[in-house]
């Protein structure tokens, strides 16, 4: 188990680092040894007898042999030979092991052998490993060398095909498991598969996470609905001997339905992606036809055509995630048919779609997931017991997993994106769904209703009472979500207190069913296509702030050149805007824009002691003053530019150059003056445009600092003409300010040590320094000093202590309560 462990965690490490082959390969043998060995404990524990062990292990055997055949055949092709002998080493040891259980004594030492040359091969992989770690890439055992960057960027632009390919051995260990006993391989489905199908579910849920951080809201939803099914048919097996439980109509026929959708959507990654999810159409149809489901020969002879698919998707789909010939999978057919289509206008592959909202997320959105595992937990609470034992109808894993496990998934990647208002709804609807399905399907409610459950309900309700007005201020779709709810809440109630009038509570569930399922389309067909929408409303109640802005003033993507455009008119005639920097979030005005400059000084509620700055994009913009200011200045500005460092330098007449005129008193003290050239691409293609700009941070004078574009906004309200937005912020850590104000004496000070640590400005300054002793001075003022007092300044310059890591360069000449604004960021 424990090597099991490490295995997973190696692939998915690899998985984030794009070796891709590798993950799958060490995903795929976690699997197996989690599986066999949660078989071997049931075995230890006595909840299996020794007999059953044969007819347990090799449905799970069989497929990881073939999988494991499949990710070798594809390791040799590519020419990776160390993965090629991993798994065809564990996959004949799989098979020497399936010998070995239906004839004792046969087959046990080839499994060893293989296992060895699996060991001998894993020393050899990993000394070479260390060795080119330690001699720091000097030494490279052959076959062991990391990727070379041309085959990491195809890899990269694969997306995660790692984790489907994973999800794909899922699928095939499950179709393993299932169409086994149609074929007479094993007696029937029972306790000793489930280690198997739960091992494949709990796998397909960790690869939704990846996916979700690959991007891929399709494949995400789609393997949580596998996920789903394999929690449960491990179910059905796990009460096998007691009951085999039976699935109500509604449920299936209601799931095939979003495997039939999502197989539409799907087509626009390929038509063979397309085809796939009409298996699990068919699967469901097969469940809802034959009451015992799982157990019957319908159900399974689905499940041995779906494993025929799979083993051929996994091929295809291993094989063109690593190699630059790549088997066709028809990927243009649906854009092809959509763009004949003239009223329709597909939304382009854009990680636009999937910018957080507030703060930092590696993650896309889950509202579709989430959604639909509403609509899953409603049609299946509508399932009646009567007076059948709760066990025996197959509703539990529906509403426990699906509204309960894959909902607080949901509500987690939308905690992780800064939507708190659906990672709120999400998380306790999930734990509503969770809290019922088990107390009313769990044999936990008894003859007698509870007076503590309907407490409990209660409580659920005044919190749903909660997210019902916040709805108000989100869509009429969200409002309606949240107030049907809360007439499931009340039918729950009633129930708990033996007062629920006939049909009242399948009646609600539906409509609640039916709203989710308008929201999983919605957000499923916006997603996917620019034009037309499906409508979602607008808010009840309108209030400034996060989720407005970008219908008062222009939220424009900063990576965009035509948005830098856009804001940079915006700022030429007048307009105050938010921009992204190398640090955080910042408030910009044209310097040549007085009127603007006095506006973002009182929009921000600027203290009088905490003057703004100036910003430039290029060394070349002083030029017209260069002769006010000192060689040893203008050197340490070249040396250190672009970067996150602010220099106080002192205030002049130079500055009337900048067409300030009145507005020049806000920016800086009447001695010094904070200048910055910031190391943000968007930052400067803006100033190149604009010209110098006056900044300020863009939060209130106090808070905390701004780090997403939509957070200007919400701080500073309708003021604010326009926001490039680049998402988060790269780095949460203020610029380094340092005191140039007594540069010519060969000191330097620190109002701030922020983003760039002291010691590498010192040690920047102090190379200036020896250039200037040396007589290497910046070639743009040679024309301006006199052949003496080059040497004049040489020469005392010698004789001068110059230790600028010491105390007194650390200390500056002027108080903090005078520097310009630098409490935040700018």
């Amino acid at each position: 188990m424990v090597s099991c462990v490490f295995t997973c965690f190696s692939g998915i490490s690899r998985s984030l680092s794009h070796a891709q082959l590798f993950s799958s390969l060490c995903l795929t043998v976690s699997a197996l040894w989690l599986g066999s060995g949660l078989v071997y404990i049931l075995v230890g524990q006595a909840v299996l007898q020794r007999a059953e062990l044969r007819s347990a292990l090799v449905p799970g055997l069989a497929a990881f042999t073939l999988a494991l055949l499949i990710i070798g055949f594809v390791a040799v092709i590519v020419k990776k030979a160390v993965l090629f002998l991993l798994a065809v080493g564990i996959s004949l040891a799989s098979a020497h092991q399936i010998a070995g259980l239906s004839a004792p004594g046969f087959g046990q030492s080839a499994t060893a052998a293989n296992y060895l040359l699996v060991c001998v091969v894993g020393v050899y992989f990993g000394s070479g490993r260390l060795l080119y770690g330690i001699t720091h890439g000097k030494l490279e055992l052959p076959g062991t060398g990391s990727r070379r960057k041309a085959q990491l960027k195809t890899e990269q632009n694969r997306g995660c095909d790692d984790a489907v390919s994973v999800c794909l051995v899922m699928n095939l260990l499950s179709a393993s498991v299932l169409a086994c006993p149609l074929l007479g391989v094993v007696p029937q489905l029972s306790t000793g598969h489930v280690p198997w199908l739960w091992t494949a579910g709990v796998f397909q849920l960790g690869m939704c996470v990846l996916l979700y951080r690959a991007m891929d809201t399709l494949a995400a939803t789609f393997y949580g609905f596998t996920a789903l099914l394999r929690f449960a048919e491990g179910y059905s097996a796990l009460l096998s001997p007691m009951v085999q439980p039976f699935s109500p109509v509604p449920f299936p026929v209601v799931f095939s339905v979003l495997f039939f959708i999502l197989a539409l959507f799907h087509c626009q990654k390929s038509l063979l992606e397309g085809i796939y999810p009409l298996f699990f159409t068919a699967y469901c149809i097969a469940i809802a036809a034959q009451p015992r489901g799982f157990f019957q020969g319908g159900t399974q002879g689905v499940q041995g055509a779906i494993f025929v698919f799979t083993a051929g998707m996994l091929f295809i789909t291993t094989f063109n995630m690593v190699s630059a010939t790549m088997i066709p999978t028809g990927r243009r057919y649906f854009k092809t048919l959509v763009t004949r289509i003239k009223s329709l206008t597909l939304r382009a592959n854009d990680k636009d779609l999937h910018v957080p909202h507030l703060g930092y997320s590696k993650y896309a959105d889950a509202e579709v997931l989430g959604h639909a595992c509403n609509v899953l937990a409603a049609f299946a609470v509508t399932a009646t017991v009567d007076d059948l034992h709760p066990l025996s109808v197959l509703v539990l894993p529906w509403v426990v997993i699906a509204g309960g496990a894959l909902q607080l998934l949901c509500g987690s990647v939308a905690f992780a994106r800064g939507k708190t208002f659906e990672s709120t709804v999400f998380i306790v609807y999930g734990m509503m769904w969770t809290v019922w399905g088990l107390t009313r399907y769990g044999g936990f409610y008894g003859e007698t209703r509870s007076f503590q459950v309907a407490v409990g309900i209660i409580s659920f309700m005044l919190f749903n009472c909660l997210v019902t007005i916040a709805a108000l201020f989100l869509s009429v779709t969200w409002f309606i979500y949240a107030l049907t709810f809360q007439l499931i809440l009340i039918s729950f109630l009633l129930d708990a207190v033996g007062a629920l009038p006939y049909g009242y509570d399948i009646g609600v569930t539906i409509i609640f069913g039916l709203v989710s399922f308008y929201s999983f389309l919605a957000h499923l067909f916006n997603s996917t296509f620019e034009s037309p929408q499906i409508p979602l409303g607008k808010p009840l109640v309108k209030l400034s702030g996060v989720g407005g802005g970008t219908e008062i003033c222009p939220h424009v993507p900063g990576r965009k050149a035509t948005s830098v455009q856009q804001i940079a008119e915006i700022m030429k005639n007048g307009g105050i805007c938010g921009m992204p920097t190398d640090t955080v979030y910042v408030l910009v005005a044209a310097c040549n824009r007085p009127d603007a400059v006095v506006k973002a000084f009182k929009v921000k509620k600027q203290a009088q002691d905490r003057p703004m700055s100036m910003w430039i994009s290029s060394i070349k913009q002083l030029e017209p003053v260069r002769h006010l200011l000192s060689p040893l200045l203008l050197d340490f500005m070249e040396a250190a530019w672009p970067s996150s460092i602010s220099m106080v330098i002192p205030r002049g007449p130079w500055m009337d150059t900048f067409g300030l005129g009145d507005a020049a008193k806000h920016i800086g003290t009447p001695q010094s003056i904070a200048i910055r050239y910031p190391d943000c691409a968007v930052a400067t293609h803006l100033i190149n445009m604009v010209g110098p700009i006056a900044v300020t941070s863009a939060n209130p004078s106090g808070e905390a600092d701004t780090t997403h574009h939509n957070q200007v906004f919400a701080k500073l309200g309708k003021k604010v003409d326009g926001v490039l937005c680049d998402g988060p912020s790269p780095e949460n850590i203020a610029s380094t300010v340092v005191d140039c104000t007594k540069i010519e004496t060969g000191h330097i000070g620190f109002f701030r040590v922020g983003l760039i640590p002291k010691s590498k400005v010192l040690q920047i300054f102090e190379d200036v320094q020896k250039r200037h002793i040396g007589g290497q001075i910046n070639p743009a003022f040679e024309n301006d000093l006199h052949p003496s007092d080059t040497q004049r300044d040489a020469s005392s310059r010698e004789d001068e202590t110059v230790e600028s890591g010491s105390e007194n360069s650390a200390i500056s000449t002027v108080s903090p309560e005078q520097s310009p604004d630098l409490g935040n960021g700018s």
